[in-house]
């Protein structure tokens, strides 16, 4: 392959899933083939010199902050801005771009892997990445990378909305009295201290969730098999098992991605192991959840408030049971909508991408390790 094409394909950092879907650390890739380190170095500065006079071009989809398309301005690429595209008219454009930046609305298929042909890196403007087939890419040679803490402070802070939300039932209170009636009787609240606390998928946003929890005086528990007890322990955490979550938390928080191993884990069977008038908040995935098993949980008394921000399809059908509901309360997926979070995650992707074709590292990189097998397979 041409030195533009290598540099590009294995030089990156890795941020692979080492420790599982839960739990990830930084790895830095070194090259695996015999004798490359040579071949490794000269490509290096090739390619950092060739991307100058490149006309290199990026694809913003999604409307990213302006701030991090000014970024590439600034470096000398070219960005164009689209959004609303299907699949197929994605697919018409994508083959002139060298990168690509998404956020949510856009789903990466392998369809679409297949039509950028001079695609080397995609950049996600957030944590979460199942819109992107990464194995489609890692067998195209497309690095793929993220912006890991971006949103995390904004993640957290909108779990705690919901949790107060549901524990003093506020959207209630506020829609009532803005209809004119005061009513004080039907929002009896409940405390947050002394109660305790059970995070599922203990991550940036689990850990940053627990925080405010002990803060609140609560006993705070965690779910992940890739944080050690003693890792826990160090934060103020509990780790515990799943069982132990459902029979003794009170408040139940979901920071878990999108998997198999995750897909409608509270349902019908789970919730029913959980303690009577359990709150559980949603600020993860809607996939995690299954929201019929839910509308039922909260009309038997089972739950006795739920608060979700994410929804299996989005956006939420305006038929469904969820919407029917008192103490159900819903948000159209605004876990990373602050102004804060949106540069951090725009910027840190786009910086990503520049530094890539200036030679340098994604040191965000979810499939380099993939990559670089691939190649010395070949």
């Amino acid at each position: 392959e041409s030195c533009h094409s290598f540099w590009a394909k294995l030089s990156v950092s890795d941020r692979c899933d080492t420790h599982g879907p839960l739990g990830r650390e930084n790895l830095t890739l070194k090259p695996i083939l015999e004798g490359v380190e040579q071949t490794y170095t000269h490509c290096t500065g090739l390619f950092a010199m060739s991307a100058v006079s490149a006309a290199v071009k990026v694809l913003v989809m999604d409307k990213c902050d302006p701030s991090a398309v000014k970024l590439f301005a600034d470096a000398g690429v070219h960005a164009d801005e689209k959004e609303g595209l299907k699949e197929d008219q994605l697919c018409e454009i994508v083959g002139e771009y060298d990168a690509m930046v998404v956020r949510s609305a856009t789903t990466v298929t392998p369809k679409v892997v297949a039509a950028a042909k001079k695609m080397k890196i995609i950049g996600r403007a957030g944590v979460g990445v199942d819109n992107i087939n990464i194995p489609a890419c890692s067998d195209q040679g497309i690095i793929v990378c993220n912006s890991p803490q971006g949103n995390t402070i904004s993640a957290a802070e909108h779990t705690w909305a919901m949790i107060m939300s549901m524990a003093r039932q506020i959207p209630q209170a506020h829609g009532k009295l803005k209809n004119g009636v005061w009513d004080r009787k039907s929002f009896m609240g409940i405390e947050m201290e002394g109660r305790t606390l059970g995070i599922m998928g203990f991550g940036n946003i689990g850990k940053k969730v627990s925080k405010y929890g002990l803060a609140f005086g609560m006993t705070v528990l965690a779910y992940d098999p890739f944080v050690t007890a003693e890792q826990g322990a160090a934060l103020g955490v509990t780790m515990s098992t799943q069982e132990e979550i459902f029979t003794k938390a009170d408040v139940i928080t979901l920071h878990l991605p999108s998997i198999k191993e995750t897909h409608k884990l509270i349902n019908a069977t789970t919730i029913a192991t959980m303690k009577k008038g359990v709150c559980i908040a949603n600020v993860a995935r809607g996939e995690v959840v299954d929201e019929e098993a839910i509308a039922d949980a909260v009309k038997s008394g089972h739950i006795m408030r739920a608060a979700l921000d994410v929804f299996s399809p989005e956006p939420l059908s305006k038929e469904s049971p969820l919407l029917t509901l008192d103490n159900v309360i819903v948000t159209p997926h605004l876990g990373a909508s602050t102004k804060e979070a949106q540069v951090k995650v725009a910027v840190d992707v786009c910086e990503q991408i520049i530094q890539v074709f200036n030679g340098g590292t994604a040191h965000a990189a979810l499939n380099s390790k993939q990559i670089a097998e691939k190649l010395a397979a070949k």
